[in-house]
């Protein structure tokens, strides 16, 4: 059985995976992302293609792509945009900063400091941005793709839980296998490779692709004892003893909007609790602020979940 948001994962598959190989599930997470209509959080070292990943997303879902370079002294106004007066008609004009474009990628984005992150937190949960008192709102399905290095502490600044908690998805982007790479050493070792940042798109995905499969993931069915798995989910994480602070209600609608999705992806018309296991770990993990006594154990939030999957029983019927 087919569905659109089966067709839409396989046009991205397609697409994207002519530009970054190796990938397959990076892209899945950025196909949930957009059904689900969140954000993602792309973790990962340096150079492993998550900006041009970002780029051709951009491409081929048809949009505008802008790209933040994140540093300590960025300031909000700087991808927020500012009121400038204009002399001849002798009043202030609008210039729209970066963050006015369909798809937004906020490279490094814990190399800012927390008041220009916190600037993104009214983007991405409301759509809208507040200049002067005046709000002005994002393009519709506004995308936003953070990345940041997960090994990399100096200079840096932790993401605040609020801003965490905006991120639908967390995805790992990790160091290609060997067969891969040198599949992209064999692609981008030339000149004309190295300059091709910008794909060349014929046509880009309907969007009416993207509504239909929101449609679809809307009138999927999901019974009480889903419900209350995910609601034994989430308060298992607030009461596991390396969890300083736990799932929050918004945590736990995420996870329910990507469960739907991934049961449409399986051209299912009912959720069921493995699609809760499948979608559980990359939308809680960056939400669970752990116990200093889990970091001198050397427990990391992966641990945490897959223990609190393997604690919390599965509903039977």
């Amino acid at each position: 059985m087919s569905s659109n948001a089966r067709n839409l994962e396989q046009e991205l598959q397609a697409r994207l995976g002519h530009a970054v190989f190796g990938v397959e599930q990076v892209v899945h997470g950025l196909c949930l992302a957009l059904v689900a209509g969140g954000h993602v959080l792309l973790e990962g070292v340096p150079g492993l293609g998550k900006t041009l990943l970002a780029r051709t997303l951009a491409a081929h879902k048809g949009g505008k792509f802008k790209r933040i370079q994140c540093t300590s002294d960025l300031m909000p106004a700087d991808i927020t945009g500012v009121h400038v007066f204009n002399s001849d008609n002798r009043s202030f004009e609008f210039i729209p900063g970066p963050l006015f474009a369909d798809v937004v990628l906020v490279d490094e984005i814990n190399r800012t400091g927390p008041k220009t992150q916190s600037a993104l937190l009214e983007a991405m949960e409301e759509g809208t941005v507040t200049i002067d008192r005046e709000t002005y709102p994002l393009p519709d399905n506004h995308f936003v793709v953070a990345s940041q290095n997960p090994h990399e502490f100096e200079g840096t600044y932790p993401l605040p839980e609020s801003q965490l908690d905006r991120f639908l998805l967390r995805l790992d982007m990790d160091y290609p296998s060997r067969d891969m790479e040198q599949r992209v050493l064999k692609s981008y070792d030339h000149s004309a490779g190295q300059r091709r940042t910008t794909p060349q798109v014929e046509s880009p995905i309907d969007s009416g692709l993207v509504d239909a499969a929101r449609g679809e993931a809307d009138g999927v069915h999901v019974s009480d004892s889903v419900y209350d798995y995910v609601s034994a989910l989430a308060t298992a994480s607030r009461n596991h003893p390396h969890v300083s602070l736990g799932l929050s209600t918004r945590g736990a609608l995420a996870v329910m909007r990507c469960a739907r999705v991934e049961a449409v992806l399986r051209a299912a018309e009912f959720v069921t609790p493995d699609d809760i296991k499948i979608v559980t770990k990359s939308v809680v993990t960056h939400r669970l602020i752990l116990s200093p006594d889990a970091s001198l154990e050397g427990v990391v939030g992966d641990d945490v979940v897959d223990a609190i999957l393997a604690q919390v029983p599965v509903p039977r019927d």
